[in-house]
């Protein structure tokens, strides 16, 4: 199982490249970061800082969106990175969250979605695709090249679909090993049905993990992911209702008494608005506890299928953490 590194772009960014150069050091395969450019700062921008200093750690958004940004925009981006450094970047994908909502807009439509991510992949790759009736090519990328991995991020059937029949990867922002086996399960049987080969898509766990003996802090530093899925369980509500087959009450039941949500707060420890969260929710979807406890949970996670697993480093212990994964951890693995 790869180990990858999930870091918002606080400032100073020299922070934010210092710690994936050290994460690189440490065994993790992937530096990940958020993208939403209103909240924290640019990432596109502190990608090439990242690469130039590491040798073969892979960099992506977790996740990118085609409404904030243009696709021909992100092709075009990717493939310059990947010609100066060596194919090391990789494209997280969803619908919108905290980027598009923040600025008073809703997620783009699964349909957009799909559009976006052939787009972006074949662009990417050197090849022509039609845009409303134009052909549209990146001349200076030769055909040939190492396709951009471009995984997708989703909870409901629709998007789980969407995942098995076109992304190279399923990013699942929650480790609850219950919806792991469910959503992986759908993933591999949209990906069946549409003549694909299930093993080929590559399923990534993304959640925040805390080393430590203290579990009540830890659950408090950690409440705030459980608002940050809740954003997308709301929208699985309202689609598909409160209590329905299509989706499993393990998801769905803890957002009952979600109230709102202030994205001034957004994806940060001591959040108000995810006061909402039970302490069996951020025990079901975080790993929580010293290394032997971090490890248990994430060979069920191996055992359900999951290829890797990316730490959500957003509370008071990030630098212990992220060495607790290198020290005791990964070499584990």
């Amino acid at each position: 199982m790869d180990v990858g590194l999930v870091l918002q772009t606080d400032p100073p960014a020299q922070a934010v490249v210092d710690r994936m150069v050290r994460a690189e050091g440490l065994g993790f395969s992937h530096g990940w970061t958020f993208d939403s450019h209103v909240l924290w700062q640019e990432p596109y921008v502190l990608y090439p800082r990242i690469l130039e200093r590491t040798s073969h750690l892979v960099v992506g958004p977790m996740v990118t969106n085609p409404a904030t940004r243009d696709w021909t925009v992100l092709a075009s981006m990717h493939a310059t990175l990947d010609e100066q450094f060596g194919h090391r970047t990789i494209c997280g994908i969803g619908r919108g969250d905290s980027a598009v909502r923040v600025q008073g807009r809703p997620p783009t439509t699964l349909a957009r979605l799909e559009e976006s991510m052939h787009v972006i992949r074949e662009l990417a790759a050197g090849r022509a695709v039609d845009m409303g009736g134009t052909q549209v090519r990146i001349p200076w990328v030769a055909e040939g090249v190492p396709e951009l991995p471009v995984w997708m991020a989703g909870y409901g059937p629709k998007a789980l679909d969407l995942v098995g029949r076109v992304a190279d990867g399923f990013i699942l922002q929650l480790a609850d090993p219950y919806l792991v086996e469910w959503t992986v399960k759908t993933v591999r049987a949209a990906a069946e049905a549409a003549g694909r080969d299930p093993a080929s898509i590559t399923i990534c766990v993304a959640a925040p993990a805390y080393v430590g003996d203290d579990v009540a802090h830890a659950r408090d530093q950690c409440r705030w992911f459980g608002g940050m899925v809740g954003n997308h369980v709301a929208d699985l509500v309202t689609r598909y209702g409160a209590e329905s087959a299509a989706v499993p009450a393990a998801l769905t039941g803890y957002i009952k008494d979600r109230d709102g949500y202030d994205y001034s707060h957004h994806g940060r420890a001591g959040n108000t608005s995810t006061s909402f969260v039970p302490d069996e929710v951020v025990d079901r979807f975080c790993l929580l506890g010293p290394p032997g406890a971090q490890l248990e949970r994430l060979a069920e996670l191996r055992g359900l299928g999951v290829d890797q697993f990316a730490v959500y480093a957003m509370h008071d212990a990030v630098d212990e953490t992220v060495a607790a994964y290198g020290a005791s951890v990964i070499p584990a693995l």
